[in-house]
């Protein structure tokens, strides 16, 4: 017989048992593995509260006290543990210090402000009401400014203060109700012109120049100060319709617009002007002259004027007028203290304004340079201070400047130079190019249009803050002209669009019919960023202009 063949086994396979729940989902009763043991339901929401608290809900905060509760209510309930019997032999001491909610803190300090608030109302009743006294006031001028910080800096809300050092300036010139604005240029539209003339023409040159001691140079120091002299020299301000030179250029027609290196630098850096000021505009036929009035204030220097704490008028010693004052003179004595003495170098031409023989002149060159804006040929008399030696037996022309303390404590972000000025020189001058932009902008801008080479400023401090009077010359330092505009971010292509741009403004004013000479003012605001140009009637052009009319009638005759 055959053998069966061998039949192979299969897996046995049983079918589980399947709870049905006609109401929803998950298991109908609670597996027997799992049965009297405790459970805490808790919601996906829920924070997990902590593994052990030994202090309790007795110090906690009112505003947390629900933190960790769920929709069930405190977590942590059904696993708390619950302690039956007493043990009076048990004690637990705490050491630690109690911790006060904030609704409990300074509890004892507010009561101490109430009654000092009410003794000080006492004794304002005492004096009848009618005055509180100086303390008084004064604490209670504290208090407001302690919960002023106290609930801006909590809540992130700041009371308002309304503008901070604001100051309120008068115009330099007194605006007649007859006045036309036939112009008014804001500063953000001078922001994007640009222009680049081409090279000057020297016309003519003038005047006798000292040499720059070098050597007197390098013997100061802080260690080592030089006091500032004072000089009986004649510096002369001529104004522009008063230079015979310009007048005889006017005559002859080779330039049309004439101008001094100080009224240009005021109107190419007029944007970072703060403080008011005016140049007079004068039109003969197609002459252009721009000019300054006699008691004019753009020879007279200013101090800080682009700072974040200005000077302010009240101040009888270091109001903005006194130290104008103070920093021209300084300027004026440094400028010739820094010179070898009795060595001068004589230009081609004497100087013109130089009149009685016996008067000593500062020394200075006069340079007439024309440049050729547009369809307008521009003469302007530039200035050198000094001629400086070089190597190989050179020589270039220089300007020299100060740069004068006044007050080391008056403001914030001043470094006080008797202490750091070897050490920290180009942060000191870093300072001094953010407080006086607009100043230190005129001499670098005075320096390229006249050509110099160098800029010598000399650090000039007081010897008291006290007194106005003396002074010492700290140490001095060089840069060129080019470099200190790129230092201060002075764009001389703007600049010079600037110019062009008020210069072709100018040409086409309206000339006023029946008069021989038309003449506007270019006052700058002194409280917002905005030139304005006012044409000037015929009789009040007189009473504003002063010398300039007898200047004028001569120009009419050349012209």
């Amino acid at each position: 017989m055959e053998a069966e063949p061998e039949q192979k086994q299969v897996p046995g396979f049983s079918l589980p048992s399947i709870h049905d729940n006609p109401v929803g989902w998950g298991p109908c009763a609670v597996p027997e593995q799992f049965k009297d043991i405790p459970y805490q339901p808790f919601s996906n929401n829920d924070r997990l509260g902590k593994v052990a608290d030994w202090s309790g809900n007795l110090y906690q905060d009112k505003r947390s006290a629900n933190k960790y509760g769920g929709v069930y209510g405190l977590g942590g309930q059904e696993y708390a543990y619950h302690h039956n019997e007493d043990e009076s032999s048990f004690q637990l001491v705490d050491t630690t210090k109690t911790v006060r909610p904030p609704y409990q803190r300074n509890k004892m300090r507010l009561s101490q402000q109430k009654i000092r608030r009410d003794r000080e109302k006492r004794e304002e009743r005492r004096l009848g009401g009618r005055q509180q006294t100086a303390k008084s006031k004064q604490r209670e001028r504290d208090r407001f400014r302690q919960h002023q910080k106290k609930f801006s800096g909590r809540y992130g809300y700041h009371y308002d203060k309304g503008p901070t050092n604001v100051k309120i300036r008068q115009p330099s010139v007194q605006v007649s109700p007859d006045w036309k604005v036939e112009e008014e240029i804001e500063f953000s539209r001078l922001t994007k012109l640009n222009y680049k003339p081409e090279e000057a023409e020297e016309l003519h040159i003038c005047g006798s120049v000292g040499y720059y001691d070098t050597s007197k140079e390098k013997r100061i120091t802080l260690k080592n100060p030089l006091p500032l002299q004072t000089y009986n020299r004649v510096f002369h301000k001529v104004s522009t319709t008063d230079d015979p030179i310009i007048r005889k250029f006017a005559k002859d027609g080779s330039c049309n617009v004439f101008a001094t290196d100080r009224i240009l630098a005021t109107l190419m850096t007029c944007a970072r002007s703060k403080y008011p000021w005016d140049i007079v505009v004068v039109r003969i036929g197609k002459l252009l002259f721009f000019d300054k009035r006699d008691d004019s204030n753009l020879d007279l220097l200013t101090v800080n004027e682009t700072a974040k704490d200005s000077p302010v008028d009240d101040d009888a010693l270091n109001n903005p007028t006194s130290l104008g004052e103070e920093a021209t003179c300084i300027n004026q004595n440094f400028s010739q203290q820094m010179l070898m003495d009795g060595h001068n170098y004589q230009l081609k031409n004497p100087n013109p304004f130089a009149g009685d023989e016996e008067e000593e002149v500062a020394s200075v060159a006069y340079r007439y340079l024309r440049w050729k804006i547009g369809g307008n040929n521009l003469l302007v008399r530039c200035e050198h201070d000094a001629i400086m030696p070089l190597t190989g037996g050179s020589k270039a022309f220089i300007n020299i400047k100060a740069l004068n303390e006044w007050d080391n404590k008056r403001t914030s972000d001043t470094i006080d130079w008797r202490r750091r000025l070897d050490s920290q020189k180009g942060a000191i001058l870093a300072t001094e190019l953010k407080n006086n932009s607009c100043k230190i902008a005129k001499w670098a801008l005075c320096s390229v249009l006249a050509g110099s080479s160098f800029i010598k400023f000399g650090y000039v401090s007081r010897v008291s803050m006290l007194d106005s009077s003396r002074h010492e010359i700290l140490g001095v330092q060089h840069v060129k002209p080019v470099e200190l505009a790129a230092q201060m971010t002075l764009d001389v292509g703007n600049a010079w669009g600037i110019l062009h741009a008020i210069i072709d403004t100018c040409q086409k004013l309206p000339v006023n019919s029946g008069q021989s000479e038309t003449k506007y003012f270019i006052l700058k605001d002194p409280n917002k960023p905005v030139l304005r140009i006012y044409n000037v009637p015929q009789g009040e052009s007189e009473e504003s202009g002063g010398s300039e009319e007898s200047s004028s009638e001569e120009d009419k005759d050349d012209a």
